[in-house]
């Protein structure tokens, strides 16, 4: 078995201690371990707040390291290679990991905190990053001379006055006219009806007014700013699309971010997470199920 690394970012294991707004280079571990003193909000953290989550997940996951997915492993090595930024990758030589061997070595990568491969998906890996740079849209917004990958903001609420931060696939340089903020997600399916249910369940739209807010936050983009997602599928021929979210699911978005700021801010003040309810509480069956009996019962 021949074991390749391909190198990511590097840098220093102790990150900087943020006390400034400001736009800052740093690992993904160094992010998301929280470098503000007292703690700050994330978008994948202010959607955990919310239903299906509460904040005792939040708190919980947030005082705990979080263990690798092997089904996010493909998704971290495609950001490597298309944005140019993220992880090391070790590309083992085997046909799948069901051998000892190779298990043995894909845990020694995630111990070494890179991001194993095999040899066959590091090839499908490169295929999907050249369609990306074929795209006429997609190219263009991830061209490295016009912007940085893996930009980590960090900012003050007014409002809520709680600290919030997020991580950008890319930020565009400034100056170039309207700024048109990009992030990369791979999928099974780039059709519309499988795009609009992956926003639903993941909070995407949650996450595209959390980004906006941040790049406006910092004086880097006024109100004209655009947040798009560059959606690639997984399997060949590796199709791209690229959205941008309607008004009314951005709106949505900003109402589900605000409710969980807030939630955020009066958690912490009363150093209180509570679960999903502290009473007994009257659950139905699925509405389809429910209705589905109830007409048999008439």
């Amino acid at each position: 078995m021949t074991i390749t690394s391909l190198p990511g970012s590097t840098a220093p294991a102790a990150g900087p201690i943020i006390t400034e707004p400001g736009v800052y280079e740093m690992t993904n571990e160094q992010y998301h371990v929280d470098p503000v003193p007292g703690g700050s909000l994330s978008s994948s953290g202010a959607r955990r707040l919310l239903a299906p989550g509460c904040p005792a997940l939040f708190d919980y996951e947030r005082r705990h390291q979080r263990t690798p997915r092997p089904q996010f492993d493909i998704g971290q090595a495609a950001h490597l290679l298309v944005l140019g930024s993220g992880p090391e990758l070790v590309i083992v030589d085997a046909a799948d990991w069901r051998t000892k061997a190779a298990q043995t070595e894909r845990a020694a990568a995630r111990e070494a905190g890179a991001v194993p491969v095999l040899r066959h998906e590091f090839e499908q890996l490169q295929a999907m990053a050249e369609a990306i740079r074929r795209h006429p849209v997609a190219g263009a917004l991830f061209n490295p001379a016009y912007g940085r990958p893996e930009q980590s903001l960090f900012w003050q609420d007014t409002a809520a006055r709680v600290w919030r931060r997020a991580r950008l696939d890319w930020l565009p340089n400034p100056g170039g006219g309207r700024l048109i903020v990009p992030d990369y997600k791979t999928t099974v399916s780039a059709a519309t009806d499988a795009i609009e249910r992956s926003v639903h369940s993941y909070g995407y739209h949650q996450q595209a007014a959390w980004y906006l807010d941040a790049v406006r936050a910092l004086g880097l983009a006024d109100d004209s700013a655009v947040f798009v997602f560059v959606f690639q599928e997984k399997t060949a021929p590796y199709l791209v699309r690229v959205v941008q979210l309607s008004a009314s699911a951005m709106r949505i978005g900003r109402h589900l971010n605000r409710k969980a700021i807030s939630t955020y801010a009066e958690c912490t003040a009363a150093d209180r997470w509570p679960g999903y309810s502290d009473d007994i509480d009257v659950i139905s069956l699925p509405a389809w199920a429910e209705n589905k009996h109830l007409q048999e019962m008439q």
